[in-house]
């Protein structure tokens, strides 16, 4: 019997490399040897990397390559074609079609009930159980296992409640999912392959191929792969080549690979162990170590670009198991052999050490002929790598791809999901007219735009109700009020039209797949045209449109709330990856990518706990105990996995490795592998240089702090007209009133706005404006009033309607009282919302309006403020800081006041100023007069006092020439302008 040809390509030599010298020396000078030779490979990114050594060692001479297979992609067809022959095995159910199937039958599972009430499973929670349920199908058809065994895999007496409970799930796959995968005239991916993979086996007993067959790369040790492994070891030209396995057989080498515990007897407690895999696969084919030769040493392939021999070797006691590593500290390399070339760099954050790697990418092209590629599996730090690299113009390719709604059509898909969902409320409509992707052309994109700039603004402030018709309404408002062109309301009666098929899919309540992928088809074309779906993202996008129109009505309806998370969860699962046409000398790896390619420098980044390794999810329906009853992998395997991309990683001519101290949220733990090289080594040498750089690169330098502005513009600039409110800004921040009144610069309100603590002041101004402005009357219509205020604002605002309704209740409850006991006293109430001016003897005038104007029998006015948040002290009101109602007792005095339909409000001596506290806490309300107490000063005492300062200022800063200085009282200033003055520069200092 022929003896099987095993061999194994060492961590420090190129995998695909040393693999294509090796079958180029072994077909000699038969050009057709090599053409008739047939490599299976783990992926399709491998038989890339291939045909890349291939090409690379061919030189100027042609070459005829090999037919090259991946195994491992279960998308791609050319292992289908290649496995099935004349064999009928029914196709695959589609990925996304099988997804939706399974969240169906989790939705028909009852969920219980809570408060008597049948609770209801949302569309995301249904699509995540059943992508869960999946993979535990998965799990279990890899390793040949039937779904049937989990009914009896325990015992019933050993049944504990939670897994009765998780059986009822589990039944879904033992039950439910086989008619229905049945219906669609389907099998399993899991299943299917192991139908190829028999067929081809069969096939190649009855006729062993001619030329020969090597199996490259291939780790994994499910039943389906050792049977395709072993046939191939059988066959007359049979090759398997395995990657990175220790083929140390000194007498600690040894002591490393016994420890490794994979046996029969079914201890897997080494399953972490980067060689874990490997000896598991051995066993499984049936062979030992010692059957295994190394590919170099026999073929003679070994590169100019390799790493160190010895630094494999120290990898591998620095990751020797527990049991074997007794004396490791005795065996520290005093000279750091092997570790010359390998250097470390720990970041402050995750951003910096982007920065770090991007250089060291860049640095890397100054170097002829040099490659550089950065493994990680943290996908975040790939994109950061990526978008620092395109500042110096090279794009560079990940070959994880990016997730499709990070993709500028996903994106805007997810947007418009979104603002459907919200009823096109501003903040969502806003990000997708402003969308990149919408109007975009030369002659369309800027017109568009300052349309899209335009409707900003009239949306800001308190968010409108729901729907396009209540955005039109605003629109129309904003036009008449601010006197704006009308061409607004005509674009936008364009963009309503475009996404008017999304409106009437919202307002159903309850929608289903085919329709929402409809409507966001027809509103893509109206506002994008065919740019929606270009480019490989726009054709992902297209297509999974296409789907979920044809095949999405099996998912059910659901609630119109749940579709924004629903769709970001299907375009998350879909990779869009580069065409290939970055940089040919860089690479964004992920560790499976990476395991059979290499470059000069490789990066592996990333290498904090829970991201190299990641963290060890529990199987959410299978208990550790359960997994091991069926014979399926135990949750370390994941971490031996990546320990063996790790350990491959090191073997390049020159590594660096990079982690962050720390992310937005907490200190980072770096990685049980950073840690044991650390140790082991003694320290991998600091790449400061590079570190230093990053920091230096992004640097503002020396920034010059500005001085206090001190603007002074000519006295006949300066207005003459100011409000009451006005003139307390010019006391406390004169800078402030300068940049409002003479730059002209008012603060937009914030867009989307919840009700603010001003907006309530103003709805309870209301109120008892026109409760006091009907009569008054009984605190009956005083309350009819307030419900319906209370009722239009938290129609949009429930949040409002719940907290802050109660205390609008008590305090205007508390006001009515108030006004009704003063009525006793002899108060009569005069005006609401009384406007007035008064001319200075200066010539500059005031005005302002009354919140309520009180007459006592004797003809005397008191002015009242309503006040729903704080009001001003005895302090500043007799300090002169708060004059805004000693200027409207001035008025009252003067007789100048007006009420809304213009009847003058009779003059009459100030006999009281007061504040109206209208909390609605424990205390709804209380009367604040700031002229009581001590030191004792009467209102007719404090119209004078305010008169005389309000003259004495405005003379200095309107009718002279000082300059407006900023924050001359810090503790009463304004800050909507403080970032113009620049007040952080100067403020502290001397």
């Amino acid at each position: 019997m022929r003896q099987p040809e095993l061999f194994s390509i060492a961590p420090h030599t190129g995998f695909v490399d040393a693999l294509a010298r090796g079958l180029l020396d072994r077909c000699g000078d038969d050009p057709l040897a090599l053409a008739r030779t047939h490599v299976l490979l783990p992926n399709r990114r491998g038989a890339r990397a291939l045909t890349e050594a291939f090409v690379r060692l061919s030189g100027p001479r042609g070459l005829l390559l090999p037919r090259m297979t991946p195994v491992g992609d279960l998308g791609d067809d050319s292992f289908d074609r290649f496995a099935q022959g004349d064999a009928a095995v029914p196709p695959a159910v589609p990925v996304l079609q099988r997804r939706l199937e399974l969240a169906r039958l989790v939705r028909q599972l009852p969920v219980g009930r809570d408060s008597g009430r049948e609770m209801e499973r949302s569309a995301v929670e249904a699509l995540r159980l059943g992508d869960e349920l999946g993979t535990t199908l998965d799990a279990l058809l890899a390793e040949e296992i039937d779904p049937a065994r989990l009914q009896t895999v325990v015992e019933r007496e050993e049944l504990a409640h939670h897994w009765q409970e998780t059986l009822k799930f589990l039944e879904v796959v033992i039950t439910a999912w086989p008619p229905a995968r049945a219906a669609l005239g389907s099998s399993d991916g899991g299943t299917r392959v192991a139908a190829l993979i028999d067929a081809l086996v069969a096939r190649w007993a009855a006729a062993p191929p001619a030329g020969i067959v090597v199996a490259a790369g291939i780790s994994g040790s499910s039943p389906a792969i050792v049977r395709l492994l072993a046939a191939i070891a059988r066959l007359p030209r049979g090759i398997l080549v395995l990657p990175g396995l220790d083929m140390d057989m000194s007498e600690a080498g040894e002591g490393r690979w016994a420890a490794i515990r994979c046996g029969e007897e079914g201890l897997r407690d080494s399953e972490e162990h980067p060689q874990f895999a490997l000896k598991l696969l051995l066993a499984r084919l049936g062979f030992e170590r010692a059957d295994v030769r190394d590919w170099a040493r026999d073929w003679g392939v070994a590169g100019a670009g390799d790493g160190p021999a010895v630094r494999t070797r120290r990898v591998s006691e620095a990751m020797a198991p527990a049991d074997a590593a007794d004396g490791w500290h005795e065996a520290l390399p005093e000279d750091g052999a092997g570790f010359e070339a390998v250097s470390a760099v720990e970041a402050a954050t995750p951003s910096e050490e982007a920065q770090v790697i991007a250089l060291a990418l860049r640095e890397a092209l100054t170097v002829p002929e040099r490659t550089a590629a950065l493994v990680t599996p943290d996908r975040a730090l790939a994109r950061r790598v990526a978008a620092h690299c395109r500042r110096w113009g090279i794009m560079v390719d990940d070959s994880a791809g990016t997730p499709l709604r990070l993709t500028p059509p996903g994106a805007l898909a997810t947007a418009m999901v979104e603002a459907m969902a919200q009823g096109f409320a501003p903040v969502a409509l806003l990000a997708v007219l402003k969308h990149p992707l919408v109007a975009k052309g030369e002659a369309t994109r800027l017109p568009w735009l300052e349309a899209v700039r335009r409707l900003d603004r009239a949306l800001r402030g308190v968010r409108p109700p729901p729907g396009l018709e209540a955005v039109g309404e605003q629109i129309e408002r904003w036009v008449t009020d601010r006197e704006q062109d009308a061409r607004l309301t005509l674009w936008w009666e364009q963009a309503a039209a475009a996404l008017q098929p999304l409106s009437d899919l919202g307002e159903r309540g309850t929608i289903d797949l085919p329709r929402l992928a409809a409507a966001l088809r027809l509103a893509g074309n109206a506002l994008c045209g065919d740019g929606l779906w270009a480019g490989t993202d726009g054709r992902a996008l297209a297509g999974l449109v296409e789907k979920l129109e044809a095949d999405g009505g099996v998912f059910g309806v659901f609630a119109v709330d749940d579709a924004p998370a629903l769709v970001a969860a299907l375009l998350s699962d879909i990779a869009v990856r580069p065409a290939y046409g970055g940089h040919p000398r860089l690479a964004i790896l992920g560790p499976l990518e990476a395991r059979l390619q290499r470059a000069d420098l490789m990066i592996l980044g990333g290498l904090n706990e829970g991201t190299w390794p990641g963290r060890a999810a529990p199987d959410p329906w299978l208990a550790p105990a359960i997994r091991t009853r069926l014979g399926l992998p135990g949750l370390a395997r994941e971490t031996g996995l990546a320990a063996h991309d790790f350990t491959g990683g090191l073997g390049a001519r020159h590594v660096l490795l990079t982690r962050a101290r720390r992310d937005a949220s907490a200190p980072l733990v770096p990685s049980r592998f950073w840690l044991r090289l650390q140790a082991f080594t003694g320290g991998i040498r600091r790449d400061d240089r590079l570190l230093a750089i990053a920091r230096r690169i992004d640097s503002r330098g020396r920034v010059t702090a500005g001085a206090m502005p001190r603007p002074a513009p000519a006295s006949a600039k300066r207005p003459r007209v100011l409000s009451v409110t006005e003139v307390d800004t010019l006391v406390a921040d004169p800078f402030a009133f300068y940049a409002k009144r003479l730059l002209r610069l008012n603060p937009l309100d914030p867009i989307d706005q919840d009700p603010t603590a001003a907006t309530r002041g103003t709805r309870v101004h209301g109120v008892l404006e026109d409760w006091t402005s009907s009569g008054g009357g009984s605190l009956a219509r005083l309350e009819q009033l307030t419900e319906a205020m209370l009722q239009a604002e938290g129609t949009l605002f429930p949040l409002l309607r719940a907290l802050w309704a109660p205390r609008a209740r008590r305090a205007l409850r508390w006001a009515g009282e108030t006004v009704h006991a003063r009525e006793v006293a002899g108060w009569t109430a005069v005006a609401a919302e009384a406007a007035g001016r008064l001319t200075l003897v200066n010539g500059i005038t005031v005005k302002g309006r009354a919140d309520r104007i009180d007459r006592d029998a004797e003809g005397r006015l008191a002015v009242i403020d309503y006040k729903t948040g704080r009001a001003p002290t005895k302090a500043q009101v007799q300090g002169g800081f708060a004059n805004q109602l000693g200027l409207l007792a001035a008025m009252a005095a003067l007789g100048t006041l007006r009420t809304r339909d213009g009847a003058a409000v009779a003059a009459g001596p100030a006999q009281e100023i007061a504040y109206w506290k209208l909390g609605g806490g424990n205390t709804p309300g209380e009367i604040a007069d700031p002229l009581k107490g001590k030191p004792v000063m009467t209102a007719p005492e404090h119209v004078e006092f305010v008169l005389a300062h309000v003259t004495a200022l405005t003379s200095r800063l309107l009718d002279g020439d000082a300059a407006f200085e900023p924050k001359v009282h810090p503790g009463l200033a304004w800050g909507d302008y403080d970032h113009l003055a620049r007040v952080r520069e100067w403020i502290d200092r001397p």
